[in-house]
């Protein structure tokens, strides 16, 4: 299974995509992932111009709720030699709700490594599962097999601050070779890290979301090292950098977060296996 097939989305026409919000591309409110959102626009792009992505960001305008169809339209704005700037526009019941832009392409110059280091934290065997609030139903979650490698888990928050520097480790289940896709689900956990710092429960609305593509290589787990810039008047920042399990850096992902405290609740464990 790729991203494409996780996300459901397909091509209707040249320049058009459709992805319907079930219940495995959605949040605990009930409408669309944000990072499903990114990654749904950045495919659809990626498709339409037949260049890989280099960076993408998504501006979220409002929710794409459960059972609607988002349709999604792709323009090549400038296509050069090495690059595409192209633009996507996701539009549902009548209004737009996010809008991605992006560009896409290859060139010839690397370095023999990244310049960033993968910490040292136990392998996902080792990490025991996230978990969510009991109230949480089934969302994307459930979907998303994931482990915490450094914080705590859901029911270890009990109103003490913590370092705000988290990692989880993330998979797709049969997705071995992650894409612009998968990354941008994975980079829109920074959304719930205000959670492990401050030590009680929070909302996170993202209010943008930007992927950078480093280096993909096959990996069943992806590692979300996610740290925390600031938190001040509502707004959260943060970046999450996005390893492979061999220390190779796939990614960057950062984000703005509108965020505000959850009253408490149960938890329940979630996970594939």
């Amino acid at each position: 299974m790729d991203a494409r097939e996780f996300l459901g989305l397909t091509r209707v026409d040249e320049h058009r995509w459709e992805l319907p919000v079930v219940e495995r591309l959605a949040t605990m409110g009930r409408f669309l992932f944000g990072g499903c959102g990114l990654a749904a626009g950045l495919a659809a792009l990626e498709e339409a111009s037949g260049r890989p992505t280099v960076w993408g960001c998504a501006q979220y305008l409002a929710y794409a709720p459960l059972d609607s169809i988002v349709t999604i339209d792709a323009d090549l704005v400038v296509v050069g030699g090495h690059v595409t700037q192209a633009r996507a526009t996701a539009r549902t019941q009548g209004r737009e709700v996010l809008t991605v832009n992006a560009s896409l392409g290859t060139g010839e110059l690397s370095a023999p490594e990244a310049w960033m280091t993968m910490p040292a934290v136990p392998g996902p065997e080792e990490c025991p599962p996230r978990r969510l609030p009991a109230e949480a139903g089934s969302t994307i979650f459930e979907h998303v097999d994931c482990r915490v490698a450094l914080g705590r888990t859901y029911d270890e928050i009990d109103g003490t601050p913590a370092p705000a520097v988290t990692a989880l480790w993330a998979r797709l289940p049969g997705h071995l070779e992650p894409s612009a896709a998968t990354l941008a689900i994975f980079g829109d956990f920074v959304a719930g890290a205000p959670t492990q710092a401050l030590g009680r429960r929070t909302m996170g609305g993202s209010l943008d979301n930007t992927l950078r593509v480093a280096s993909l290589v096959p990996s069943e787990w992806v590692l979300c090292e996610i740290r925390l810039h600031a938190l001040a008047g509502g707004f959260a920042q943060g970046t999450a950098f996005l390893w492979s399990e061999t220390g190779t850096l796939l990614g960057t992902a950062s984000q703005s977060i509108a965020a505000k405290y959850w009253p408490e609740a149960g938890i329940r464990t979630t996970g594939l296996v």
